[in-house]
């Protein structure tokens, strides 16, 4: 109770947070079709979306050291708060896209700050419950913010207003907060071949995680739209895939730190193929058949990300880990860059289906990559624990850095 007391500020924070930019992606998607968008361009708005991220990512932790936590958070909350406002303002797929990558650019940033604060006022002793907490206050955030779309009108000023309104609420908890501001960490310098120097396969998982995560959170609302499912049904249909990848990663970490996780990878990826063909191949799916395998593509896809970190980690040393996390970011950002573009160009050119046949590619190509790679090298001797790896910023190593590093973790 006293680690929820203590950082209340900063995970009520989180939750606005998330509510705000999380709801934004599916009621852009929505919004799009409303006001007669190609899919194309709505597949922009997704892939700009991670642009914003990216850039996030790398400047927030150089912002922070010039100016401080409270007024870096501020400074790309109010960049989050401008884009959502100015949506119904100036109507154009192209200048939307300039909103969404200040929508990425506050989230990445707004967490950089929140991980780096919970970073430097953990102890060893609470570190494992303030993880816990902070991943149930997150994800159950993320379910909220995608049943928001039941309840916004697309293309509504006042829709954006309430996002605009969530999103500057999550200012108040952290401003006001008593807590005082640590020492700013230094910015983990970003060196992507660290990643394909300790596993080329967990550089490639991590790819086809973002492949999979992005093209769904982001051009899944075209599809919901496309088979026939009303709004509130969408709403639920990407809930289910966020509640299924949170159900999903307990058996997962077991699997993962008991048997070989190249195994778990490939395992992974064959259910995810299944999912993704049944999806694509069946037309007269009612609407519990439609979240049943939205729910089943969430459990075989959203761990993969956490399952190739594990991976990854086996095979660096320890004063390796912020980097190597930083550099997993890294791949996932590029992923999430391409996918929704990919994702919309294809449902345009051929149909609702060809989403899921694009992702049930990449997870084939994950497949074979993982059985060349069990011949080309054998099971590290030394195995870290599987860590549920949020993928919300660069710095978010130097929290699950010692988690990895117990002792009784390794092998």
């Amino acid at each position: 109770m006293r680690v929820i007391i203590s950082f209340a500020a900063l995970f009520l924070s989180v939750i606005l947070l998330q509510l705000s930019t999380g709801g934004v992606g599916p009621l852009d998607a929505l919004s799009g079709l409303a006001l007669g968008f190609t899919t194309a361009q709505i597949g922009i708005l997704g892939s700009s979306h991670f642009v914003g991220f990216f850039i996030g990512c790398w400047f927030a932790p150089r912002l922070m050291g010039s100016i401080g936590h409270s007024r870096a958070f501020a400074a790309f909350t109010s960049a989050g708060a401008i884009g959502l406002l100015a949506h119904m303002v100036v109507i154009d797929p192209y200048a939307w896209a300039l909103m969404r990558v200040a929508s990425g650019l506050c989230v990445a940033g707004c967490y950089t700050v929140i991980e780096a604060w919970l970073q430097a006022k953990v102890t060893n002793e609470t570190r494992g419950r303030t993880m816990g907490i902070y991943r149930v206050a997150d994800m159950g955030a993320s379910l909220m913010a995608q049943m928001l779309i039941s309840v916004l009108a697309p293309a509504s000023y006042v829709s954006y207003n309430l996002l605009a309104i969530l999103c500057c609420a999550a200012l108040l908890p952290l401003t006001l907060s008593r807590l005082r501001e640590p020492e700013t960490p230094d910015a983990p310098r970003l060196r992507p071949m660290l990643l394909i120097a300790c596993s080329p396969l967990a550089a490639a998982g991590v790819l086809v995680a973002a492949l999979s995560s992005a093209s769904f959170r982001m051009i899944g609302p075209l599809y919901g739209q496309q088979v026939g499912l009303a709004v509130d049904q969408i709403a639920g249909f990407l809930a289910v895939f966020v509640l299924g990848g949170a159900v999903a990663q307990y058996p997962v970490g077991w699997l993962a730190d008991r048997y070989d996780r190249r195994w778990v990878l490939i395992g992974l990826s064959l259910a995810a193929i299944l999912s993704s063909v049944i999806t694509a191949l069946t037309r007269d799916l009612d609407t519990f058949g439609i979240l049943a395998t939205a729910f089943f593509f969430g459990m075989t896809t959203f761990p993969i990300y956490s399952v190739s970190a594990a991976h990854a980690h086996d095979f660096a040393e320890a004063h390796e880990r912020v980097e190597l996390s930083a550099a997993l970011m890294f791949f996932f950002a590029l992923g999430a860059i391409a996918a929704p573009l990919m994702a919309s160009t294809l449902i345009e050119q051929y149909g609702p289906p060809a989403m899921f046949v694009m992702i049930a590619a990449g997870h084939a190509l994950l497949v074979v990559f993982g059985l060349f790679r069990m011949r080309m090298r054998p099971v590290a001797e030394r195995r870290t624990s599987y860590v549920w790896t949020p993928r919300t910023s660069f710095v978010i190593g130097r929290l699950t850095r010692r988690s990895r590093d117990k002792p009784e973790n390794r092998r």
